[in-house]
């Protein structure tokens, strides 16, 4: 008894289906358009701004770099430096201690040279 009610309204729905069928032919599809969480606009102003800063790091580690570079180029430099006055310095310390009189007398006795009254003077260069 009780699948006779149903039964008549399943044919009730199908018929009323079938009705409606041919008015859907006539609905116009409607395409939604999603909203774009980012504009074209701003992908292309965030690029831009993006390839800016990039290039500015690049310039300021570069930078950055070159000037460690040369830094420490100096370093090396100043330091051949000091060694080279330090050189400089002993050389002309024995410069003076082989230009002494007293040095110069004793070697001309020691070959065979005779100095007759005579005083030995250092012979100094005159600078002009």
């Amino acid at each position: 008894m009780s699948t006779s009610p149903l039964k008549n309204w399943q044919d009730s729905w199908q018929e009323t289906g079938r009705q409606t069928v041919p008015d859907t032919k006539k609905q116009v599809k409607v395409k939604v358009q999603k909203k774009k969480w980012i504009t074209t606009g701003e992908k292309f102003i965030y690029t831009i701004f993006s390839a800016l800063l990039v290039g500015a790091l690049y310039f300021s580690v570069s930078l950055s770099s070159s000037t460690d570079a040369l830094n420490r180029e100096v370093q090396q430099l100043e330091q051949q430096v000091e060694r080279q006055q330090e050189i400089n310095q002993n050389l002309e310390y024995k410069a003076k201690d082989l230009s002494n009189p007293d040095r110069i007398l004793r070697i001309a006795k020691e070959n065979g040279l005779k100095i007759q009254n005579t005083e030995v003077k250092q012979a100094t260069q005159i600078s002009e």
